[in-house]
C-alpha cells in the first residue's frame, strides 16, 4: 500500500506537513474508540482527530501510549467555544489526557458567540503556539470573511478551517479564497453528507472495482484536501485506507467536482 499523502502546514517552527487521511473519532469513546485507534495506527494511519467536547481524550491517549507509534502520529483536538476564557487551562487538560507535550493542531471548534469572543478565543490559541503548547493552529466552521477578522488583528492566520466536505459540497470559490490565505481545507462527514448511490460515483467506483466511500476518499486525497472518516469497525478502516491507492483520471475527477452544489 502506498504512504498516506501529506500536505504542508504552517507550524510555530516554519512547515509541518499533515497526513490528508485521517481517524475522525467523533460520538466513539471508552474502550470502542481506544481499539479504533489502536488499530488504526496498527493497519497505518498517522493522524488522528479529537476534540475536548468529544470526551474521550484520555482514551485516545492510553491508545497512542500503547501503540509504540506515538511520537509518528499527527493528533488535532479542538477548543470549544464555551470555554472562551479558560482556553489555557482546556489545552492542558487535553495535553494531560493525550499524554503529549503539545497537540500538533489545535482549533477553534466553531466561532465563540459574542463580537470579540472569536478574536479573543484566537489571541490564546497564538499564544499557546508561541509557548510550543500546539505546533500549529486553526478554525473549524469559520468563514474567510471571519478568518480575516483573525488575520487582521493578530497577523497570524489559521493554518486550516475544518469544514463539513463532501463532492456534494464542492465549491471552487470557497477552495479558491482558502488558498488564496494560505489555509487548508479539512473536511468532515464526507460520507454522511454524499449521495453513495450516485450514478457519477457508482461508475467510477466499478471502473476501479473500489466503493463509492473509497471514491470520494480518492476525490479528497487528488484534491488535497485533508479528509477524517470515522470508523470504529478494522474492515472499515482498511477500506478508507486502501482509497490511498485509488487513481483516479482527471475525467473522473472533473465529473465528481461537478457534484458540487
Amino acid at each position: 500500500m502506498s504512504a498516506v499523502p501529506t500536505a504542508p502546514i504552517a507550524a510555530r517552527d516554519g512547515s509541518a506537513t499533515i497526513p490528508l487521511l485521517g481517524l475522525g473519532t467523533w460520538q466513539a469513546r471508552g474502550d470502542e474508540v481506544y481499539r479504533a485507534v489502536r488499530t488504526a495506527l496498527d493497519l497505518g494511519y498517522r493522524h488522528v482527530d479529537t476534540a475536548t467536547m468529544y470526551g474521550n481524550e484520555a482514551d485516545i491517549g492510553r491508545a497512542l501510549a500503547d501503540s509504540g507509534v506515538r511520537d509518528e502520529v499527527f493528533v488535532t483536538t479542538k477548543c470549544p467555544p464555551d470555554r472562551l476564557g479558560r482556553e489555557d487551562e482546556t489545552l492542558e487538560e487535553s495535553l494531560r489526557q493525550l499524554g503529549l507535550e503539545r497537540v500538533d493542531l489545535w482549533l477553534v471548534h466553531w466561532p465563540p458567540h459574542g463580537e470579540s469572543g472569536s478574536l479573543r478565543m484566537w489571541e490564546r490559541l497564538v499564544a499557546a503556539r508561541e509557548a510550543g503548547r500546539a505546533a500549529s493552529i486553526g478554525v473549524s466552521n469559520y468563514s474567510p470573511e471571519l478568518i480575516d477578522e483573525l488575520t487582521q488583528a493578530t497577523g497570524v492566520t489559521p493554518a486550516i478551517d475544518q469544514i463539513p466536505w463532501s463532492p456534494s459540497d464542492h465549491d471552487p470559490a470557497l477552495v479558491a479564497e482558502l488558498e488564496r490565505r494560505g489555509v487548508l481545507l479539512e473536511g468532515y462527514s464526507a460520507f454522511k453528507r454524499t449521495d453513495m448511490a450516485d450514478p457519477v460515483l457508482d461508475r467510477v467506483a466499478r471502473a476501479h472495482g473500489a466503493t463509492p466511500q473509497q471514491v470520494v476518499l480518492a476525490w479528497h486525497l487528488r484534491r488535497g484536501f485533508v479528509v477524517i472518516p470515522k470508523s470504529v469497525r478494522r474492515e472499515r478502516l482498511e477500506a478508507n485506507l486502501a482509497a490511498v491507492d485509488l487513481r483516479l483520471t482527471d475525467d473522473e475527477v472533473s465529473a465528481i467536482d461537478a457534484l458540487g452544489r
